[in-house]
Order: C-alpha cells, then structure tokens, then sequence
C-alpha cells in the first residue's frame, strides 16, 4: 500500500512527493524501496503488487523498475484501505484461484529484516492448516514505551487447541489511547502496537468481505471479469467514487471472528510523526537530530531538518523541531507534533 500522503512528517513529506518515496533516514534507499528488498528473497518479482494513488505510478515505477506497469494498481481518489486492498484481491483473483498474501505499507521502518521474515514465514505457515486458511492474521508489536501514536490489538492470553503457541487471538482493537491509558496497556502486557501488516489467504479475506463489507463486495462483483484486462482501469474510475470510505481494520478487522495476531519485536516504526524518526537517527552530544547545513548554539533535544542548498542557523531552542523543505518552513515544540497533521489540514482548507 503506497498511497498516503505522510501529513505528520510534514513538510517533508508532501502530497506531490509523500515519505513512500523519499530517503528519510539517509541510508541511500527509500521507504518503497526498502519495503520491496525486505521481501524480494521470498517472494517472486512478478507477485509483488503496488497499490498506490493514480499521481504517484510514476515514483512508483522509478523507485521500483523491476515491476512492470501493470503491477502497479492505481485509484483514481483516497478511498483508505479497504478499497484498497479489496481492488488488490479481485486482481490476484483474476489471476489465480487461491494465493496466500502479505499486505504491508510501503513506509515503515524494520531494522531486524531475519527476525521480521521469520515471523512472515510462520504467519504463512499457519496460514496452511485447516484453522488458518480463513482466519485473519495481524503482526502486533511488543510495546517499548507507552506511544500515544498508534492503535494498540489486545491479546487472548487461553491457548488454542491445534494453533502454534505463537499465534494468539485477538480480544480486540483499540484506538489510538491518551497517555495513562497507554500506560496500562503496557502495564497489562496482553497489549501490542498495530502494525497494519496482514496476512490471509486470499479466499479468507474475500469471504470476511462478503460477510462484513457487503456493499463493498458488491462494487467490486460487478466488474470481476474485466480485472486484468483492457478494460480495468475505467471500470476501478468509475467504481472506486462509489466506495465506502472506511479503513480495512473498521470494516473488516474489527468485526471478523477469526482473527489472530502474532506478537512480535524486529525493530518496527511506522516513522510516521518527527518524534518517531527521532528515535532512530543519531543525535549530537546535546540530543539534537540535525540534517543538512545547520549550525547550532545553545540548542539541545531538538531535530533541525534542511534541504540540500539551504543554511540553517538556530539558537536558543530546546525539545524544539524545525524543518525546511520545497520553501515550506515548520517551526513546532516536539512535544506538539500531533497536531502536525490537524495545522497542514487546516491551512489547505484557507
């Protein structure tokens, strides 16, 4: 899934250009490039689907040219990710009766690619027995700290019968908690971080489709012989308007019965807001995260990001956050940066 905008890592991250597609810890590859490497050992070139917004198929093909054209699924508006990944099932239907599949976002962090890999391999595993072959499978990950930025999935501690002792049930979803409530979840212990990473075979998601997201279903029905052909992409411009706006953990996780989970820890970050990326670049004797040409006095725990060609010069400043990029300038306390998303919505809306 490649189709977000990225709007809490503003202005880095912008609708023409969003993080999917840029190098935002500096190691020479981009979130979408990355994403594609961590699988390309065990899963064939020609398996691998992009779904992304029709603006960026472009990004996609440059970022990933070993795909070709119609690897790339393109929607014509942001419907969320139900449609999404409902536009990805009908294509691989098309092309083959049954498939097992992993649904990742194209802009997450994972440091530990072995661990990660062996935790894709036994949700695949399960996936194969007779209990698996419907059931829905998410990737929770083991909290570190009580985060106030993610959804959290609660655990079933009973053990099932003829279920592998690291497959649990999930209880339950959470929205994104205030922080004493983040803080019991971490407490409790049967709470994880929602990755939004799936696994299920694909009868299994249609059939949780049909059940929960009927009218959805019902869309996509109307076109189920035109997926992988000519006439695709008019028949997905047509329908796609038409689609509910709701998220795949809404419309179908939340209300499915067979759904699991697999704790897991292999260094996992949706970099999805500054504070989470400044964890994870090095900081200077003074705490600071600073990229590009800046030059600091008096400043500590703060990340200062510049694009190339710019000079930065701050003073004075403490837990603060500044970033320039394509002549849009935030100055934030860090411990505001939530509202990152809410002040880039409210100034497109001037």
């Amino acid at each position: 899934m490649a189709g977000g905008i990225g709007s809490r890592f503003w202005p880095l991250s912008k609708d023409d250009h969003p993080k999917q597609f840029i190098d935002v810890l500096g190691t020479g590859k981009s979130f979408i490039r990355a994403t594609f490497e961590r699988f390309i050992h065990d899963v064939p070139v020609e398996n691998f689907l992009v779904v992304t917004n029709v603006k960026y198929k472009q990004l996609v093909l440059e970022h990933l040219p070993e795909l070709r054209e119609d690897q790339v699924l393109c929607e014509p508006m942001r419907r969320n990710t139900a449609p999404c990944i409902a536009y990805a099932n009908y294509r691989i239907r098309a092309r083959r009766g049954q498939a097992s599949i992993v649904v990742t976002p194209a802009d997450h962090l994972v440091t530990n690619e072995a661990e990660f890999m062996r935790v894709m391999r036994t949700g695949f595993d399960f996936l194969e027995t007779p209990q698996g072959e419907d059931a829905l499978l998410t990737i929770g990950i083991k909290p570190s700290r009580p985060e106030t930025g993610y959804g959290y999935i609660q655990t079933d501690s009973n053990e099932e019968v003829g279920i592998p002792t690291e497959v649990k049930r999930v209880a339950s979803f959470k929205e994104k908690p205030d922080l004493q409530t983040a803080k019991r979840y971490v407490e409790d212990g049967h709470y994880l971080w929602n990755s939004g990473i799936f696994l299920w075979t694909l009868q299994g998601i249609l059939k949780a489709y049909q059940s929960h997201l009927p009218e959805l279903t019902r869309l996509f029905d109307e076109g189920k012989e035109i997926f992988g052909t000519s006439q695709e992409w008019q028949f997905i411009h047509r329908q796609f308007p038409r689609c509910e706006n709701i998220s795949i953990d809404y419309g179908v996780m939340e209300r499915a019965k067979l759904r699991y989970c697999i704790p897991a820890d292999f260094g996992w970050s949706d970099i999805g807001t500054w504070g989470s990326l400044y964890e994870h670049v090095p900081h200077d004797a003074n705490g600071n995260a600073l990229r590009g040409n800046v030059t600091r006095v008096q400043t500590s725990r703060s990340i200062v990001n510049v694009e190339d060609g710019v000079q930065a010069i701050v003073q004075g400043l403490d837990g603060y956050l500044v970033a320039f990029r394509d002549k849009s300038l935030l100055v934030c306390r860090m411990e505001d940066e939530q509202r990152i998303k809410e002040w880039v919505d409210a100034q497109g809306k001037k």
